[in-house]
Formats: C-alpha cells, structure tokens, sequence
C-alpha cells in the first residue's frame, strides 16, 4: 500500500551535476572588466548577472582609453568562489568583454569610493560633525547655517563608518560613487 509520499532518492553516489557549494563561504570581490566602448555593452555585463540571478553591490563605468574605445566596468559583487569563478569565466565570454581582472585577490589591488554626505545641525551637534569629519580627513565643499556637505574619499568600510557617524547628528542625504580600482605598478591592470 502507499501512503501517498513521494518515493526517496536512491542513495549512493551522486552525479557532479547535482554537487552543491553551499558549504563554502560567501566572499565580496571586485572585478575590473575591460570592455569595447560601444552602445549595449553594459546591459549585458548586467544581464549576466540578472539573468543568472547574481547581485551587484556596486557598479562604476568609465571610458578609460578613448583612442582604442574601451571602457572600464568595476563590479562588487558576492558570492561562493565556485560562483565567482562562474561570474568571471562567463564575462570573459561576452564577446566585447577583453579582460576581466580580480582585484581583491591581487595583493596589488587599491580600492576607494567617494561620497557626497549632507549633515544638518546646530550647536553641539554641528560642532560634533565638523570634529569626526576631521578625523575622517572629510573636506567641507558647501556649508550653511544649517547644514554642511562634506566630500569623503576612502575605503568602502570607512565611508559606511562615517556615515553611521553623521545619522544622529542630522545626516540628511548620502551619495556614493561606487567602487574605483587600480593596482599597482607599472604593469596595465
């Protein structure tokens, strides 16, 4: 007689299909992609991603070299090192795609963000954002009576930590650039 239930998967060996990642660890990486400058080429790369259900954290794009038309996607994103070598292998297919460079795992890599933070006070409180953005070597490019806006260059986690500083002291407004990246040396990368 049945009761109904679905009948169990056979144990044993399982096809390689069917492995999963899950037990590794979640990483952030950075990924610079250089790209052919032409209409179309950036719905791609974020079709790639969309389409295969992976999360972009940041996404900056520039032309790098206009006399070669070439651009420069840097992309934060997470994930397993089994689906960030998925990410990478899978760009480097698109056809306008020329290189894609793993800036976080290169010891060489240099990471900075700039944001705009608008803070609004008075009193103690204004007095308390001009100090920590000091420390923060934040530069005032606007001020009032009421408010400030400081321009804050840094790591990711720093411009986070400056942040969360300024919301009790009447943090306004945030904007962020996203992730730039380099490495160093004489070599292209």
């Amino acid at each position: 007689m049945s009761d109904g239930s679905a009948p169990s998967a056979p144990a044993g060996p399982k096809s390689a299909y069917f492995l999963s990642h899950q037990d590794e660890e979640v990483e952030r990486r950075t990924l610079a992609v250089l790209v052919d400058n032409e209409p179309g080429v950036l719905a791609r790369v974020v079709g790639l991603f969309s389409g295969r259900g992976y999360n972009i954290d940041s996404l900056t794009v520039a032309e790098v070299d206009s006399s070669s038309h070439q651009s420069r996607i840097t992309i934060v994103t997470q994930g397993t090192p089994h689906i960030l070598e998925q990410i990478e292998a899978q760009l480097l297919r698109l056809v306008p795609v020329g290189e894609v460079i793993d800036i976080t795992n290169s010891k060489r890599g240099i990471e900075r963000e700039l944001a705009l933070v608008k803070v609004a006070g008075s009193g103690e409180k204004r007095v308390e954002a001009l100090r920590i953005a000091q420390i923060f070597r934040a530069n005032v490019i606007d001020t009032t009576n009421e408010s400030f806006i400081f321009e804050l260059t840094g790591a990711s986690d720093k411009i986070s930590q400056f942040v969360e500083l300024m919301r009790p002291l009447g943090l306004v407004e945030v904007s962020r650039t996203g992730v730039l990246s380099i490495k160093r040396g004489k070599e292209k990368g």
